[in-house]
């Protein structure tokens, strides 16, 4: 209930007019009792402050009630002399009071401290979010969205301002999104952040149900990351599931999908297809976006968890089983996973244990992405099978292959295996001291099969050879931590001391096998030694591999404050690793940071409208160690085979440079930051400005061979440097009755400039061109990487026009306007860039009695994509016997583009506008509880997700291009460079139901 100086009276029933005088008497007398028991009740309501307006007060059990005036008095006519009245105010603890005869009341409400003391996990502990002073955001179970998706960290889509998460390929349940915080900042270590999970870093996110998640936390300041050394500068996000009770309960959700493309590439019918005489006329009419594509595709997932204890024990259990299909003719998962978290403490809380096992196992079977762009391609006049029932197949043309035989007939399926482990003990010496010993394990599994049969047409066509391969791939991570905490409060001063000691053992395995032409296509890749292709060609096909590194830290970190006002953090690691150069193994990584709660000075004890105001400011210096094991030290691998005397010999010789001073990149992070209250904490937020320069980016450096054996070594040079404000806000929009509305707001700024290429050691290139892009024809490279430019730069032609033969107009050097085919690459410029300035999300909330609606919006702006499909497949100039995009022929700009002469020019005339906003997730939900012996409450559920998009970019869904990394803006295969691969995007129905036992 909101509103100043209003007042809500009863409702007053009118009567209908009687229709005999007993009924009117009857009514009368009930009329006259009631007026005889009401009492009329006035009152003041205040806090520490002073009077305070707007706030609710209810006649409990009753829609009777009424809200403080200007100055906070009241009045109300209440049924009862023994009546209760519920107080509440947004930010303060809400309080219910008896009358017991009373007329008059003096009600003073108490502060709700809950958000300020809600807790937020850091690096090895948790603090009250009042004590932070470093940039970190926090999210509840309560705040993550719906989504059917793989990976559980789509749930926080849009939601952390900074953080990047997308998706180019949401409807492959095998799919997993890419992670980037605050922009990119490596060129070929990882760019994803370190996951800690229940306090164990380096965690496995595809191993956790979105439903066991109590909290997520993203440290983005560099002092909060700083802790985690050689593996914090792409930040951290720590990920707390969920701890059993004291209260039994069982809890079971679940939910099934339905998958439908949207914002499809259209391509020409068959009446289009001949009208504009594209190709030979088969006789057929096949829609083959349809004939390979499930619509829609269906999936369901169901989780069961039990929880319940006591005082001392209590246990947390949960249960999943998913079954899920791609939106494709092939890509699916089955996958079963749990996990128990068990905590128990001593009987006189001198020790306290805990243990967690998450075990998954996965099935699937890999997406055709290729599929799609043979059916945007195909002739549409062939039938999927010929007159005799077989696939049909066209042997010329832009891809010549039939799509719907591929995806059925072709293997290509994996099998996870994952488990992740951890235990703890925790020692209360004194009530103030206490130490920690974690013991965790993380290891994985991964084993690829892969057939292809004889009978495929391309087989007949082509090799005349089945051919078979199995991979496997196995991870292993081991941990030991250990950790003391000491707490110290001393009148007005409070100290936090931590230290502790981290171990950590990598392992990785791998083997494959592969063979060809094996007598019988049944036993698919089951038995690779019956193939005959090996020994024909003198060959084993054979390989295996092992490798490890080790990360051994000391740490420490103190934490003070005065008086709840003034805040202190510092902190101080000493790592090593293997994986670094004989001269650098160990480092130190330093951070600080400090916060001011202005909001408790005296000066601001009387701003009513201010509740909590704090100043932040930290640095921190971080590392990134995410590369290959023994890149610094002499290595040997196999050139290949000679024969000698009838007998094949494997050649072997030094395959790298060494670099003995090979270390980890380094990035000095500063952040200026502001915490805010207001207006009764009906609005709250944060407001972050950060520096980070990356240096000593890890990647291949060209040098002179010889004297160096090869052309590249692995090294530490150039800098990179990421820029920007962050913005984050939640209000309390309305509350009125049953009904309220709460919207949430991120919204994030990113400049980022590559400054240089060099260092000491490493001098000479000032740029490296990027993105090559793939035939028909010889496009060259589409992006240039150099000094002092933002990443993502489209390096191409500038575009002139169309002349009157179709052919496309660019600038040269020299400012003249030329045809495409006579351009050089001396005469290519800087014409657009792929990386977005401005990314946000909008949460809005609304709650009606048992009904919840939340709408989510989701948007990126300031920036241009790469057309990649109106460049290949999208102008009259498409090579023949290949079908086209609509837009060839719809009198738009790329219709204009007859001429072949100009058909493979880079130019910014397909750059489009990438910005976009989405309607991205919507959900209605009813609750219902439920007094039973057995059922507590039933919750029914409808989320739809990617509900609209709203852009000016005409390539379809821009969510399909990846704009994390080194060459945003672009289609980019595993190699970075260009590729036709698609995938279509989807607008997704979920229909659930969760019960509480």
């Amino acid at each position: 209930m909101t509103g100043r100086g209003k007042r809500l009276r009863p409702v007053r029933h009118s009567l209908a007019r009687a229709t005999n005088w007993f009924g009117c008497v009857l009514m009368t007398l009930w009329a006259f009792q009631a007026a005889a028991q009401t009492v009329q009740i006035s009152g003041k309501v205040s806090d520490n402050q002073g009077a305070l307006p707007g706030v609710a007060i209810l006649e409990k059990g009753t829609n009777n009630g009424t809200v403080s005036g200007t100055d906070g008095t009241f009045q109300l006519q209440v049924s009862s002399a023994n009546a209760t009245l519920a107080v509440s105010n947004v930010g303060y603890v809400t309080q219910e009071i008896g009358i017991a005869g009373k007329t008059s009341l003096e009600i003073v409400l108490v502060e709700d401290q809950k958000t300020l003391n809600e807790v937020v996990v850091i690096g090895y502990g948790s603090l009250n979010k009042k004590e932070v002073s470093s940039a970190i955001t926090h999210l509840s179970a309560k705040d993550l969205l719906r989504t059917g998706g793989n990976n559980p960290l789509m749930a926080i889509q849009g939601k952390v301002a900074g953080l990047s998460v997308t998706n180019t390929a949401a409807a492959d349940p095998n799919s997993s999104p890419s992670i980037q915080l605050r922009g990119a900042s490596s060129r070929s270590a990882g760019l994803g952040p370190l996951f800690v999970i229940n306090g164990v870093p380096g965690g496995n996110i595809d191993n956790i149900n979105q439903n066991e998640i109590e909290s997520i936390d993203v440290l983005k300041g560099g002092a909060a990351s700083a802790i985690y050394g050689t593996r914090g500068s792409n930040g951290v996000i720590v990920i707390t599931t969920k701890k059993g009770t004291a209260d039994s309960r069982i809890f079971y959700d679940g939910y099934t999908t339905f998958d439908f493309p949207t914002n499809q590439l259209n391509v020409l019918s068959k009446d289009d297809f001949l009208k504009n005489k594209r190709g030979v006329d088969f006789g057929g009419n096949t829609n083959w976006m349809k004939e390979v594509a499930r619509n829609p595709s269906f999936s369901h997932k169901h989780t069961l968890q039990f929880s319940g204890g006591n005082g001392k024990t209590n246990y947390f259990t949960s249960l999943d089983y998913r079954d899920a299909n791609g939106i494709d003719l092939r890509s699916a998962k089955r996958e079963y996973g749990g996990r128990i978290n068990i905590n128990h403490k001593s009987a006189n809380n001198l020790i306290e244990l805990a243990f967690t096992a998450a075990p998954r196992y996965t099935k699937t079977s890999d997406a055709d992405y290729s599929g799609f762009n043979y059916a945007l391609t195909l002739n549409p006049t062939l039938s999927v099978h010929d007159s005799t029932g077989k696939y049909a197949y066209l042997t010329s043309g832009f891809f010549a292959n039939n799509p719907v035989e591929v995806a059925r007939g072709v293997k290509s399926d994996r099998e996870y295996k994952l488990m992740d482990m951890n235990g703890s003990a925790k020692l209360n010496i004194l009530e103030n001291l206490n130490t920690v010993v974690t013991i965790g394990q993380v290891s994985s599994s991964m084993r690829r099969y892969l057939f292809t049969p004889s009978t495929l047409t391309t087989v007949i066509n082509g090799s005349k050879r089945n051919t078979g391969e199995q991979i496997l791939e196995e991870n292993d991570q081991k941990s030991f931590e250990w950790i003391g905490n000491y707490y110290l409060d001393v009148n007005k001063h409070s100290v936090k001391l931590l230290g502790g000691y981290s171990f950590q053992y990598f392992t990785s395995s791998g083997f494959n096998a592969k063979n060809e032409n094996f007598p019988s296509n049944v036993l698919t890749y089951n038995n690779l030694g019956s193939g005959l292709w090996n020994l024909q060609q003198g060959i084993n096909n054979v390989g295996s591999y092992k490798n490890s590194s080790k990360l051994i830290a000391f740490f420490g970190r103190l934490n003070y404050d005065f008086d709840q006002k003034y805040y202190l953090s510092a902190s101080l690691r000493r790592e090593g690793s293997s994986k670094f150069g004989y001269s650098n193994k160990w480092g130190y990584f330093p951070a600080a940071s400090l916060a001011w709660r202005v909001s408790q000075e005296s000066f601001l004890k009387n701003v009513r409208w201010l509740n909590e105001l704090k100043l932040r400011a930290d640095y921190g210096e971080t590392g990134n160690q995410d590369f290959g094991n023994y890149l610094s030290l002499d290595t040997y691998g196999g050139y290949g085979y000679y024969l000698y005397n009838g007998t094949n010999y494997q050649v072997w010789g030094p395959n790298q440079n060494t670099n003995y001073d090979l270390r980890w990149e380094k990035a000095a992070n500063f952040n200026a930051g502001v915490d805010f209250e207001l207006f009764g904490s009906r609005l709250s937020g944060s407001l972050n400005y950060y520096i980070r320069t990356n240096r000593d980016l890890l990647g291949n450096y060209n040098v002179s061979n010889p004297p160096n054996i090869q052309g590249q070594t692995f090294a530490n040079v150039g800098t990179m440097r990421n820029t920007g404000f962050e913005l984050q806000l939640n209000a309390n929009v309305l509350r009125k009755g049953d009904f309220s509305y709460d919207l949430g707001f991120t919204g994030a700024y990113n400049n980022n400039k590559f400054v240089s290429f060099s260092n000491a050691l490493f001098k000479g290139q000032k740029y490296v061109d990027v993105v090559g892009m793939p035939a028909p024809g010889s496009p060259g490279t589409l992006q240039r990487l150099q000094e002092d430019t933002r990443i993502g730069s489209f390096y191409a032609l500038k575009s002139a026009g169309v002349n009157e033969q179709g052919a496309l107009l660019v600038y040269n050097k020299k400012g003249e306007v030329i045809p495409g085919n006579q351009a050089t690459n001396d005469d290519k410029q800087f014409v657009g860039n792929g990386l977005p300035k401005f990314t946000m999300g909008l949460s809005n909330n609304f709650k009606y009695k048992n009904w919840d609606l939340s709408v989510f919006l989701r948007g990126s702006f300031g920036y241009k994509l790469f057309n990649t499909y109106a460049f290949y497949l999208g102008t009259p100039a498409t090579q023949e016997n290949a079908n086209v995009l609509t837009s060839a022929y719809d009198g738009g700009k790329y219709s204009k583009l007859t001429s072949p002469t100009t058909y493979s020019t880079l130019s910014d005339y397909f750059l489009e506008s990438g910005g976009f906003l989405k309607v991205d997730n919507v959900t209605l939900s009813y609750t219902q509880p439920i007094q039973t012996k057995f059922l507590q409450s039933v919750r029914i559920y409808a989320t739809t997700r990617n509900l609209a998009t709203f852009t000016k970019f005409t390539g379809g869904d821009p969510d399909l291009i990846n704009v994390n990394g080194l060459y945003p803006g672009v289609n980019k295969n595993g190699d970075n460079n260009g590729t036709l691969d698609y995938y279509p995007s989807t607008t997704q129905l979920l229909l659930g139901v969760q019960l509480t036992f």
